[in-house]
């Protein structure tokens, strides 16, 4: 790029731009759900019988037959057409972070020559993309094409655009799940019936335990022109190169930040189109660095959480561009300041209103709070390292750890109030276990929220919770859920809630295993929950940590606890192989042997491609922009150092000189590393492309090629300070990151 038109595009950035905002007259409830066929719909436009049918079908009381599908395929595609919906589609999670479509007319020939608009049950219920294009980790072969999508009913269908959008489950021609949807959907069955065995202990009319997900989207916008001068956000979503802004985060003057016009504009238009959608969007504001946003929805049940997060951050990205922006949705777009996650808020919950994550009023409810509590915390401790390998991926690494998201090694904050408790409890004894359900104890108690008197005039009395927040713990307790707050801002939130819920399913089945067993031999029910508890809270005491987690000395004590510090991504993915991980997947009937296997060799393999295209991009960069603009800046300075010597003496020419004498040394000293360094990037690739063992592979690219890129990089950002700012290439940090 010249630097005339980088200035151009620079210019046109800052210019001040007519904001268009979004005007509806309509409340949000009167527009809430108006493109999602939900149960409002389907009792206007489905039959009586069919209607309940569907009802049953949902809840998972029945089973959709064909009949009942052509039923509903009638009334779906009345109702979507009125819409204007032209084409219809099964939209799906593959094993890509994203999402499919295949889209679908509805029309077939009349038997007259001419065209009629159909939409049948087979249509809904079924279709047929080709599973050899997506990842599958060696389940599909080239020559072996087919694959099934399948309707989920729990998750409303929708229409976007011109287009009925059905979400579905995408498996293999011999069945094997190719997507996140179908093993989360299992993981939500198991953990469904293991909970609410335990919950029967308490309340004996429970009849379902649903999971609840209420996830925070961060993302940065950045001006679309200056996206588009920036070869690598564009290629890889996030800056291989740039030196800090003077100005950045420092000041604490972003967050929770006035929030731009333009930017406001944007969030209205997206919350529009999101509450139209069925999306319950709360929450918007201003995060910690520049150009940094968050968006938050009211929590939901786990499956059409997912789905609902997978469909905004397509919104998100279609919605920018309308208002001249870029939406990164990556983890750490800019280096320096604070990379993007997506905070994970968990809990489970009864069909009678019981939030089983949430302190109650009674001894009896204090005991199941406890109960649920403890074998969270299980649960994580027995699989923190796959906790870790849910989350990780080549760009989640560059935020993990960094002072400003939670660290690479999972532990979990309860607080003091809940720290003491259990304390209590693991010291206690049977004699004191006098629990029963209708006798009070004071063996368990919660305070529960307090006041605080500030003594400041005008200013009322405030609620105080019984924990503070640790910013830095990754699975952290906030209340009445867990917050895992690792989750990454473009991964699909169904990696971490497949391994969280079968791994409290797995937790609950064996804490109700041990229970039964003493109930059997005579114990009171109350009595054997708690003596249970008592032994799961020493188990697990080493999982818990109050602390600094972003401390050293906490990563030489997680490592004394047992607790898993890998830090290297291809080393962590070897989680999802280990037999107690096989154990508890295949126990629980979410995956298999042979899909963690393919699903491991599909995270490998993406964890290649990504280092491998941020090397070919950043070397092409540094090759074909940085070095040729650097270059050119040295020879204007040594003709500048030649006209001068020629002009006047030696004595006086050379301390004149002196000042660009040392530039172009500096220049050629960082070019030369640059161009040798870049041929050893590539010589790295080469070498890493060679090893035909996948995780060897991987392993090398972490080893070899990606420090080389961060090392090369520091002389690159040490050139952008020294070149000519008029002849520097790439739209720098201080012009990207503070929208006007």
């Amino acid at each position: 790029m010249s630097s005339t038109l980088r200035f151009q595009i620079v210019g046109e950035a800052f210019k001040k731009r007519p904001v268009e905002v979004p005007n509806r007259k309509e409340r949000p409830s009167e527009f809430f759900a108006k493109y999602v066929f939900n149960r409002q719909k389907m009792q206007q436009y489905l039959p009586a019988d069919i209607y309940k049918k569907m009802c049953d079908v949902i809840e998972g009381d029945a089973t959709l037959d064909m009949a009942t599908a052509d039923a509903v395929a009638a009334g779906m595609k009345k109702w979507a057409m009125e819409l204007g919906a032209t084409h219809c589609t099964h939209w799906f999670q593959p094993l890509t972070e994203g999402t499919a479509e295949k889209h679908d007319g509805f029309v077939e020939h009349d038997g007259k020559g001419g065209m009629i608009e159909e939409f049948t049950g087979k249509q809904l219920v079924q279709q047929e993309p080709d599973a050899s294009s997506f990842p599958s980790g060696g389940i599909r072969s080239t020559f072996e094409a087919r694959g099934y999508s399948a309707w989920d009913p729990a998750s409303p269908v929708f229409v976007y655009g011109d287009t009925l959008m059905i979400p579905t489950i995408f498996i293999s021609y011999t069945g094997e799940a190719l997507d996140y949807k179908a093993p989360l959907k299992k993981s939500l069955k198991a953990v469904d019936e293991a909970a609410t065995a335990v919950a029967r202990y308490f309340y004996p009319d429970v009849k379902k335990v649903v999971s609840n997900l209420g996830w925070e989207q961060e993302y940065f916008l950045v001006d679309e022109g200056l996206y588009a001068a920036r070869p690598d956000l564009m290629m890889t979503g996030r800056t291989l190169l740039g030196h800090d802004s003077a100005k950045n985060q420092q000041m604490d003057d972003h967050y929770f930040g006035s929030i731009p016009m333009r930017v406001a504009a944007f969030m209205k238009d997206l919350e529009i189109k999101s509450l139209e959608l069925g999306i319950p969007c709360k929450t918007r504001h201003n995060e910690v660095a520049p150009n940094q946003f968050e968006l938050a929805p009211i929590f939901e049940e786990t499956n059409l959480a997912v789905d609902h997060n997978m469909l905004i951050m397509s919104l998100m990205k279609k919605v920018a561009r309308k208002h001249g922006f870029r939406c990164l949705l990556h983890e750490k777009p800019f280096a320096g300041i604070n990379g993007s996650g997506k905070h994970n808020n968990w809990s489970l919950s009864t069909d009678t209103g019981i939030l089983l994550h949430g302190p109650g009023k009674t001894p009896l409810d204090n005991l199941r709070f406890v109960t649920f509590i403890v074998e969270s915390l299980m649960a994580v401790y027995r699989h923190n390292g796959l906790l870790k390998a849910s989350i990780i991926s080549a760009t989640n690494v560059h935020r993990l750890g960094a002072a400003e998201a939670p660290p690479a090694i999972v532990s979990s904050f309860l607080g003091k109030e809940i720290s003491d408790l259990l304390e209590h409890l693991e010291t206690s004894t049977d004699d004191e276990a006098t629990l029963d359900g209708r006798r009070e104890s004071q063996l368990i108690s919660l305070s529960g929220k307090q006041t605080l008197s500030l003594d400041i005039p005008q200013i009322p009395e405030l609620t105080q919770d019984n924990t503070d927040r640790n910013r830095t713990s990754p699975f952290a307790f906030t209340g009445n859920r867990f917050e895992f707050r690792a989750v990454g801002s473009q991964q699909n939130c169904a990696a971490a809630m497949i391994v969280l819920n079968t791994a409290m399913a797995e937790a609950l089945t064996n804490f109700k295993t041990r229970v039964d067993a003493l109930i059997g031999e005579g114990l009171e029910p109350m009595k054997a929950i708690l003596r249970i508890v008592r032994e799961d809270i020493k188990t697990c005491k080493p999982i818990r940590f109050d602390g600094n987690g972003y401390s050293e000395a906490w990563k030489q004590e997680a490592a004394r606890r047992g607790l898993d510090v890998e830090t290297s991504a291809p080393i962590i993915l070897d989680q999802y192989l280990k037999p107690e991980t096989i154990e508890m997947f295949e126990g629980m009937n979410v995956l298999s042997k042979a899909e963690l296997e393919a699903r491991g060799e599909i995270k490998l393999d993406t964890y290649i491609k990504k280092v491998q295209i941020e090397a070919r991009v950043f070397g092409d960069i540094c090759m074909n922009h940085i070095i040729p603009v650097a270059t050119h800046y040295q020879s204007m300075l040594a003709r500048n150092v030649q006209s001068i010597a020629q002009v006047l003496p030696q004595e006086e020419a050379a301390p004149l000189n002196r000042p660009n004498l040392n530039i172009i040394r500096q220049i050629g000293e960082h070019n030369a590393f640059i161009i040798e360094n870049v041929e050893r990037l590539v010589e790295a690739r080469r070498v890493a492309n060679r090893i035909k063992d996948g995780r060897e592979r991987a392993i090398a690219y972490h080893d070899t090629v990606a420090p080389l890129i961060e090392e090369i990089r520091s002389h690159v950002d040490s050139l952008e300070l020294i070149v000519d700012d008029e002849l520097w290439p790439l739209p720098k940090y201080r012009e990207m990151l503070f929208i006007h």
